[in-house]
């Protein structure tokens, strides 16, 4: 059994509350808003073709990416393929991308509690270093879901810790549970242009992130021509491409 077979979001009245009050507590709001629209496109789980494929669509362009890593996939068969392993990943962060983090197990930090959450986060730091990796700075809630006890556990440990639920980051986000915007599905590359055009009206930055990058994706992923024209489209209107970590730091992160 896969993670993903194992995962069943909590679709109970007291899930549902939760999702909503989480996005009220423990919130961390930006405070400076980006000097202009900046993108970057992030790879969840790091599949192989992600590690591969993806890479090369951005480095073609001279452009950089991040890659959201469970330590415990690696080499792995997951839902949208074979994950990256620890070679993979040296070869990414020597590449110039960045390597941030998921938790160890993909444990979902919806229904975790905070100190299991933290220690599963601690665990996947450990593993990253262990592979001669820098320590991370950004993270990414597997799932993209989160209770209160793991976003106050983590909200201190990074300088972004990002969500699935879409938008655009700007003054007053919440950096706890920053937005992001999946180019994933049959209408993964309409939303993200969509969200692409509104960053750029708004000034602000939007995450771009994905799994798989092959020609028959998964459901979660998409093929390298829709990520080849994403990235085009966003540097010729003008968008900085930035990494997770490259954004918070512009920011003063």
């Amino acid at each position: 059994m896969t993670y993903a077979d194992a995962y069943q979001p909590d679709r109970s009245l007291k899930g549902k509350l939760r999702r909503r009050l989480v996005r009220l507590a423990h919130r961390r709001p930006l405070a400076a808003a980006p000097e202009r629209p900046m993108v970057s496109f992030a790879f969840d789980d790091a599949p192989l073709t992600a590690a591969r494929a993806g890479a090369a669509v951005l480095e073609a362009r001279g452009v950089r990416g991040c890659y959201f890593v469970s330590a415990g996939l690696a080499g792995r068969e997951a839902p949208m393929g074979v994950c990256a392993d620890a070679a993979d990943y040296r070869a990414l962060a020597e590449a110039g991308h960045e390597i941030a983090c998921h938790t160890f197990s993909h444990l979902d930090c919806g229904k975790a509690p905070g100190a299991a959450a933290a220690s599963d986060v601690t665990r996947n730091a450990e593993a990253l270093a262990a592979w001669g990796l820098p320590a991370p700075t950004t993270f990414a809630y597997p799932y993209g879901d989160v209770g209160f006890g793991p976003k106050a556990a983590l909200g201190d440990r990074f300088a972004l810790l990002r969500a699935l639920h879409p938008g655009v980051i700007e003054r007053g986000c919440d950096l706890n549970q920053a937005p992001a915007v999946g180019v994933e599905g049959e209408n993964g590359e309409a939303t993200a242009r969509r969200w692409l055009a509104e960053a750029r009206e708004r000034r602000a930055w939007v995450i771009l992130f994905t799994h798989d990058v092959r020609p028959d994706p998964s459901p979660w992923g998409c093929t390298p021509q829709a990520l080849e024209r994403l990235v085009d489209e966003a540097v010729a209107d003008g968008f900085e491409v930035v990494t997770v970590a490259e954004g918070a730091r512009r920011l003063g992160l």
